[in-house]
């Protein structure tokens, strides 16, 4: 671990420079650049809300505004949207950076590090757009704002540990490409963020607790609607799963770096 780390500083440059680069690239030709990274979460938000708002809004007590629905929906949305972008693109990392790879000589944990910080940056992004759209919408914050930061790092452990794992083996299996998706589909299908929790049938409850993006989303919420502490007694073994995720990642990563070159 500590070489990968200390591989990480030692690269810094060349990480911040690819980070910088991706984002021109990307939006280069674009006439409104980076907004397209906020523009498509939220057109998914407000399809959610234009169907759905009318049928759930009435499902979530203690929010006393009338776009209560919107509000929950975005707080939830913030939270996978970090998750499944973190996993979409580690999925194919790999292969898709093979030739790299193989003509530069550079430690290869540089290229999820360079993912995240592209997704960390989408994120803080996303958000800025929520909380004004929240302020507009005449909904305000507490102190346990501050509590997001450390949440986040918890879905970045998540996503990364789950990403690496599935973007290593993707070399080796390429159906994992075309699986992953529709698993992140049905995932996002059975946490609480387009609809609460409690329209679920109460003897099914808590099979949501075998589900570790519910317990986050559901924090999120608690902040962001609720304005509330999350349980933290709910959020430690998420923490510790995501920890053990993200070591077992890195370890795979490790012992599969020289032959994935060669695969590739």
């Amino acid at each position: 671990m500590s070489g990968l780390l200390s591989g990480i500083w030692l690269y810094r440059h060349f990480i911040l420079s690819s980070i910088r680069n991706e984002f021109t690239i990307r939006f280069a030709r674009s006439k409104l650049g980076g907004l397209w990274m906020i523009l498509n979460p939220l057109a998914q938000v407000v399809i959610y809300a234009l169907i759905l708002s009318n049928v759930l809004a009435a499902k979530l007590p203690g929010i006393e505004n009338k776009y209560a629905y919107a509000i929950y929906l975005m707080s939830g949305m913030l939270a996978w949207n970090l998750f499944s972008e973190i996993i979409g693109r580690c999925l194919g990392l790999f292969v898709e950076q093979g030739n790299l790879m193989k003509k530069m000589n550079f430690p290869r944990i540089c290229l999820p590090v360079i993912v995240l910080g592209s997704c960390l940056t989408n994120n803080l992004l996303l958000f800025v757009s929520m909380a004004g759209i929240f302020l507009l919408l005449g909904h305000s914050f507490s102190a346990s704002l501050l509590l997001l930061a450390p949440l986040t790092l918890l879905v970045v452990a998540l996503g990364l540990g789950i990403g690496m794992l599935f973007g290593v083996l993707n070399v080796f299996v390429r159906d994992l490409g075309q699986v992953v998706p529709i698993l992140l589909q049905v995932w996002f299908w059975f946490t609480p963020i387009v609809y609460p929790p409690t329209i679920i049938p109460e003897q099914y409850r808590p099979w949501l607790n075998l589900n570790p993006m519910a317990t986050l989303t559901q924090a999120y919420q608690q902040i962001l609607v609720y304005r509330t502490l999350p349980e933290l007694g709910s959020v430690f073994p998420v923490a510790a799963g995501g920890l053990f995720m993200l070591l077992l990642s890195f370890f795979l990563f490790r012992r599969a770096s020289a032959e994935m070159v060669d695969v590739l």
